[in-house]
Order: C-alpha cells, then sequence, then structure tokens
C-alpha cells in the first residue's frame, strides 16, 4: 500500500476552527488537498485515511471532488503531522511494511525524529523516551502553512505563542496556545523559500 493522506478525523468543534479563521464548510475543512472531519469523539486527532497502523487508527473516508475554498487565516497546505511512539523502531517497522519509507531521520538531542512523505504533508514520528515502550504509536499534532505568519500572529493576538525560527532553514514557526481552546495540537509555519 502506498499512503497517500486524504484526511484526518479530528475531535473539536468546527465553530472552533471557524473562530481561528478556517473555512468550515459541512463540518470539514480542507488544507492543500487533506480534508480534516471536525467534530469526532474524543481529544484531538482521532483517525487518518491510511490504514491501522501501531495503534494509529484508520477511518473510511470518501473523497470529494469540490475545490477547497480559501481561508481567511492563509492557511494553504498541510505541512506536517505529528505522531509520537514509545517504541520508535517498532513503530518505524510497521510504518516501513505499511510502504511508507523513511525519507530522514534526525537525532534531535535525546531522541529521534523520523520523516516520511504522505502524499501532501510529511509524517514526522517523534520518539517518546520517557513513556512504557509497550504503549502504541498516537497522534499528536498538525502544523499549518499560512502564506502570511505574522498577519496570522495579529489576527490571533494571545491565542497564538511567539513567532520563532524554524527547525527547517529559512522558516519561521508559532504554537496555537491551549486558551485558544482546541484539544489538538496546532501550529502554524511560513512556506518553505523559493
Amino acid at each position: 500500500m502506498s499512503g497517500s493522506l486524504s484526511a484526518l478525523r479530528i475531535a473539536d468543534p468546527p465553530e472552533r476552527w471557524a473562530r481561528l479563521g478556517f473555512t468550515v464548510r459541512d463540518g470539514k475543512v480542507v488544507i492543500g488537498g487533506v480534508t480534516l472531519a471536525l467534530g469526532a469523539g474524543g481529544t484531538g486527532i482521532t483517525g487518518w485515511s491510511l490504514p491501522e497502523i501501531d495503534g494509529l487508527r484508520s477511518f473510511a473516508f470518501a473523497a470529494s471532488a469540490q475545490p477547497a475554498d480559501p481561508h481567511p487565516n492563509g492557511a494553504s497546505g498541510l505541512d506536517h503531522v505529528v505522531v509520537v511512539t514509545p517504541d520508535f523502531d517498532r513503530t518505524s517497522s510497521a510504518l516501513a511494511a505499511a510502504d511508507l519509507p523513511l525519507k530522514r531521520l534526525r537525532d534531535a538531542g535525546g531522541f529521534r525524529q523520523g520523516f516520511r512523505r504522505v502524499g501532501p504533508a510529511i509524517l514526522e514520528l517523534v520518539e517518546a523516551v520517557d513513556e512504557d515502550p509497550g504503549g502504541p504509536a498516537r497522534f499528536w499534532g498538525l502544523v499549518v502553512i499560512v502564506a502570511d505568519l505574522d498577519a496570522l500572529a495579529a489576527r490571533l493576538g494571545e491565542h497564538l505563542g511567539r513567532v520563532h525560527a524554524a527547525v527547517q532553514r529559512g522558516r519561521r514557526i508559532a504554537t496555537l496556545r491551549a486558551g485558544a481552546g482546541l484539544s489538538t495540537k496546532l501550529a502554524f509555519m511560513d512556506p518553505e523559500p523559493s
């Protein structure tokens, strides 16, 4: 199976995403070819359109041919989906067996990060070194690309953390604060430099 991510199921209510400047239609947000199906039970990201892999739940999703609406906050794409695992080797092997090959491995100073392409986005696998290695992998958060990070910071005010340099050279990132009311960890990033 060659994996191309087309959807994520997210527990947060649609009106909270709309308040952040996303265009919501029929309980869904479409960003760069990936549909966020909002209002699921639970917290944060609860499933994806890819098969179940090492505890990452799958859900059936019928893709729509409807074009994506522009977002008032300038969102243009999904840069990456972050997954945390207590057993990096086990989850890496399960992803490789699902035809999601490793593109890059990074030692982040005490833990590892592995990067894979899942269609329009990157899957970032992060090693959780202080957790029981018998536990499953879990979805942690999203990073959304926006056209103008400074304009978004002005729009969101106290709900967005400080804009600072990202690990990716020439890019900046800012994290949404818990006070914004999402259970999904969310950050916003500049586009890749041309």
